[in-house]
């Protein structure tokens, strides 16, 4: 099943854990620590209040300095950029009909940032044509073996990873959570050793 398919079929938890999930994996460019979405996470899990949910968004935005309207002209890196977009949008209640919006912006994001980020990508497509792009690797599904024809490996992983969050979710709802959390840290440690390359790069 592609991305686009599992979206649109995912409940309210499956697809806060996926916007959740690509936003943690993003956290290297928003100078966050490991920790800093756990309770997030932990809203989401079995007994979580969903009332509490925007508290809890609020304290993550104010630790990261992130406010809900980003100002493009403060941050002119477009990777980090996007992850404070990812950040700044979170809805502030627990809904399937936002979550789903977010869930899905937070996709094209995260594949996006990768593309960015991937040293082995080419610039065969320009910054523009990136979303459409990506929405067709989003519809086309995970490439079983390898990476598909024009995927950037860094994108390729990104995509199985996505998916395999809202697989796990569909699956095992609430009980799926740890696995997705050990998914997307895995995903963080990829991320965070790229950012410190690109970083000792152009110092």
């Amino acid at each position: 099943m592609s991305l686009v398919e599992l979206i649109a079929q995912a409940d309210e938890r499956g697809l806060a854990a996926s916007g959740l999930a690509c936003l943690d994996r993003c956290v290297p460019l928003l100078g966050g620590d490991d920790e800093v979405l756990r309770p997030l996470w932990a809203n989401l899990a079995a007994g979580g209040d969903p009332a509490a949910w925007g508290e809890l968004l609020d304290q993550v935005r104010a630790k990261l300095g992130v406010a809900e309207a980003v100002d493009d002209e403060d941050v002119e890196d477009e990777a980090a950029l996007l992850a404070r977009r990812m950040l700044a949008a979170a809805p502030a209640v627990r809904s399937a009909p936002e979550a789903r919006i977010w869930a899905d912006a937070c996709s094209v994001a995260a594949l996006q940032i990768h593309r960015l980020l991937d040293p082995a990508a080419d610039d065969a497509s320009s910054a523009g044509a990136l979303p459409q792009a990506l929405n067709s690797v989003r519809a086309g599904g995970v490439p079983v073996e390898g990476r598909a024809q024009g995927m950037s490996p860094l994108v390729a992983a990104e995509l199985r990873r996505q998916v395999g969050v809202l697989e796990l979710l569909a699956q095992h709802g609430a009980g799926g959570l740890r696995r997705a959390l050990e998914v997307s840290t895995e995903g963080r440690r990829v991320l965070r050793a790229v950012v410190s390359r690109r970083a000792r790069g152009r110092g």
